[in-house]
């Protein structure tokens, strides 16, 4: 099964860090997430991936070259591809696309329909950790036969919580989780068949995709119930940092 992973859009969130990588390129510990990322995919036996790079797409180019230290063909007819076959440093096959640097995250993932055929693929953002089981996702998206699955996680909340009454503080609670709230955690799998629903490249995926699969019955949900952390500013990139400096972070399971 391949992996698709979003990793092409401008960060503007996070731009103390953009302004000079693309956002799969912020480095968490001595590695980018995209590779922690992709080290997850692997430790469930997931080695083919499909990156939709644009907003500076040559770092992450250079980085795969650099990394895999592997025999490469460049296509030198077709400058927006390069594929890479990883025979040293990860059981990597990864295929490098540029998928432009104004198309929606829907238009993106119409770009490398080709690379997939007519496999059930997984697909997932290049910013986002969890500890979620890829194994499990992927059997509960067989077992419940719908075009497309997501992972559905529970948010960190992002800013400590004050009870008052008057002008007092009664209580406090610092970052609570929202447990009544279920969010899009990425890490989907899905069917060939979600392409019809891409209009074009202005196609945003979370969009008119996403809601006629809900109105088709064709979005099921993969409860995680476990850690999970998108990096949208600097202090998620701190809260990752600190936790891998702690040497048992959730996410790592290789």
């Amino acid at each position: 099964m391949k992996a698709v992973i979003l990793a092409g859009g401008l960060g503007k969130r996070i731009s103390e860090e953009t302004k000079t990588k693309p956002k799969p390129m912020i480095k968490i510990g001595d590695m980018p997430i995209i590779w922690h990322i992709m080290k997850m995919y692997s430790s469930f036996g997931i080695n083919d991936f499909i990156i939709c790079c644009g907003y500076k797409s040559h770092i992450l180019k250079q980085f795969f070259l650099e990394l895999l230290l592997s025999e490469y063909d460049h296509d030198l007819i077709n400058k927006n591809l390069i594929k890479i076959q990883a025979t040293i440093s990860e059981p990597w096959n990864v295929t490098l696309v540029d998928t432009g640097l104004d198309y929606m995250t829907g238009g993106r993932l119409k770009k490398i329909q080709k690379f997939l055929g007519s496999e059930t693929f997984c697909f997932t953002y290049g910013d986002t950790l969890n500890d979620v089981n890829i194994k499990d996702l992927i059997e509960f998206h067989k077992i419940n036969k719908t075009l497309a699955t997501v992972t559905s996680c529970i948010p960190p909340e992002k800013y400590g919580i004050l009870h008052l009454k008057d002008n007092k503080v009664v209580a406090f609670q610092e970052k609570p989780e929202n447990k009544k709230d279920w969010v899009n955690g990425g890490f989907f799998v899905l069917e060939p068949q979600i392409f019809s629903l891409i209009e074009n490249d202005s196609t945003v995926w979370e969009k008119e995709p996403m809601n006629k699969l809900v109105d088709k019955g064709e979005l099921s949900a993969f409860r995680h119930y476990g850690f999970y952390q998108p990096m949208d500013t600097l202090n998620d990139k701190n809260k990752l940092e600190r936790l891998w400096n702690e040497k048992n972070p959730p996410w790592k399971n290789w």
